[in-house]
């Protein structure tokens, strides 16, 4: 089967957490399902796991180049084994197989999504004949170990409940499921098997990207299929759209002075359409001149990236069995969007308000989030709230308000103008702030301008975030990267991304291993 993913996105541990990528240097099958046990588990809700047999890793986990590979003449007999493998898993468990070319070399991938029949589990050692004990494995980081005390007893808890988006739904029909839509999406992701879906039956591509479930006789398309790939999947989820109503005077002052406009589609159509409409009629370069200085201040009223983050989570989180829409409200002073329901009760309240992070294991829409992930349309595991923050402090914007009600009902992000358009028009001593405030145009010459300045804007941040990486290396050379993301308020993810940047352009190297070993600077600024 051809994955349906881009394997360098695997390789560069892009667009999927690390702890959801394992390098095997080898076939040593003992090992491999122990982790191919602990990736259908998913004790975190993280969506499963890939094992890429024949590539190696260096001290910090990243994918050594050029890959090992697979002698070519050993993939019919691994894949013979696995059958056997697959049997020794309590209950069956069938994980997806991909043989990939890498660097002129065979990659094997083992892609292991979140199992039904939860848990599993595995003899220690599934090449021994006999007397292998079993036991439930999990991922703990990078690693996968043995389930043991209370966090075996909430994996078993976990059996019982399959994210609403897996459930199979018998309303759906494979006439629902757009060729177009399921196509773009696969062209977008990189993966092989959109060149496939002019020749290969729908069926068999459903079934390549785990979109069925239920047994041969009664098969199913998930939920999500209809969320990703259905022009109109509010026939099967009353409401999935997004409305966008602006009070020009404020909600408060002027009510009845508003417009609103309603944005309906596939998850990713309705994602595009709705920051296309704010891209075009509501976000706002200022340039502001100071008196006695030669460059002058530049903010958005909103930051783009903040805004996406807040629309791509309200819909990554709603509940698409409650007939609710999501709301945008525009004001002058600041965004509001409201979603239901709100946040799982397993985060405080006080968490909430505080808007640092929201951590929850509970996710109603998992395979989603993997999509979404896939598209660059969101980073991942509680990374929204910081992102959102991160993204308006760049900005010099105030930081964005989280609230819920007692019983979870809804949930309201308010994310303020920036404090500066106030002031487009006052003077101060000694200052002349002269504000001027330059709208996206509309049409394609608008998007373009609006798509140079975000890209220019990208690449600043990520200039600084290595900047704040380099400092902190120099000041601490064995920090970890989980640090570094603490001390940056940055995703682990982006962490590593930004890492991976410094050492291929050999500013940056490791000397040691990942635990005990310690970062070295090689090129300074002064060097450059």
């Amino acid at each position: 089967m051809a994955l349906a993913i881009n394997i360098e996105d695997l390789l560069n541990k892009q667009k999927i957490e690390s702890n959801r990528i394992e390098f095997k240097k080898g076939w040593n099958p003992a090992s491999i399902y122990r982790s191919v046990c602990a990736f259908a588990n998913d004790f975190d809700d993280l969506g499963g796991g890939y094992i890429l047999v024949g590539v190696d890793s260096d001290d910090v986990g990243m994918a050594i180049r050029p890959v090992e590979g697979v002698p070519i003449e050993k993939i019919d007999g691994i894949l013979q084994e696995m059958v056997g493998y697959n049997n020794k898993l309590s209950p069956y468990y069938m994980p997806r197989t991909s043989v990939e070319e890498v660097d002129g070399r065979q990659v094997l991938v083992i892609w292991c999504p979140a199992g039904i029949n939860r848990p599993y589990s595995v003899p220690e050692n599934v090449t021994a004949k006999s007397g292998s004990k079993e036991y439930f494995y999990i991922r703990s980081g990078t690693s996968s170990i043995i389930a043991k005390g209370e966090v075996l007893d909430e994996l078993r808890e976990l059996a019982s409940r399959v994210p609403f988006d897996e459930r199979g739904n018998d309303d759906i029909q494979l006439e629902d499921i757009s060729l177009v839509l399921l196509r773009d999406y696969l062209v977008k992701v990189g993966s092989r098997l959109a060149d496939q879906v002019a020749t290969m039956p729908l069926p068999k591509i459903l079934d390549q990207m785990e979109l069925y479930t239920g047994p041969k006789e009664n098969r199913l398309i998930r939920n999500v299929a209809a969320m990703m790939f259905c022009e109109n999947p509010s026939k099967f989820f009353p409401y999935t759209q997004i409305d966008v109503v602006t009070f020009p005077n404020g909600k408060l002052k002027d009510p009845n002075n508003f417009t609103e406009v309603t944005f309906k589609g596939s998850v990713p159509q309705m994602i595009k359409e709705t920051m296309g409409y704010i891209k075009s009629n509501v976000l706002k370069e200022h340039v502001r001149k100071v008196s006695g200085r030669q460059e002058a201040d530049r903010f958005w009223n909103y930051p783009y990236d903040a805004i996406e983050e807040a629309v791509v989570n309200s819909v990554y989180h709603r509940d698409f069995m409650q007939h609710e829409p999501i709301e945008i409200t525009i004001e002058p002073t600041g965004i509001s969007i409201l979603n239901c329901p709100g946040p799982d009760r397993s985060i405080p309240k006080e968490d909430i308000e505080r808007g640092d992070m929201l951590k929850s294991r509970r996710y109603r829409n998992r395979r989603l989030g993997d999509f979404l992930k896939e598209l660059d349309l969101t980073e991942g595991r509680s990374t929204g709230v910081p992102t959102i923050q991160a993204k308006l402090a760049e900005n010099g914007s105030p930081r964005a308000f989280f609230e819920t009600t007692d019983d979870r009902l809804t949930f309201l992000v308010t994310i303020p103008v920036h404090e500066g358009c106030y002031h487009s028009s006052e003077k101060s001593s000694g200052t002349s702030l002269e504000t001027n405030s330059k709208s996206s145009e509309k049409g394609v010459l608008g998007s373009e301008k609006s798509s140079e300045k975000a890209s220019k804007s990208s690449e600043k941040s990520s200039e600084k975030s290595s900047e704040k990486i380099l400092d902190l290396i120099k000041n601490k050379p064995t920090i970890s990267a989980a640090e570094i993301a603490m001390e940056i308020d940055m995703s682990a993810r982006g962490v590593e991304k930004q890492i991976r940047k410094l050492r291929e352009a050999g500013i940056i190297k490791r000397i040691g291993a990942d635990r005990g070993g310690y970062w070295e600077i090689t090129v300074t600024k002064e060097d450059k």
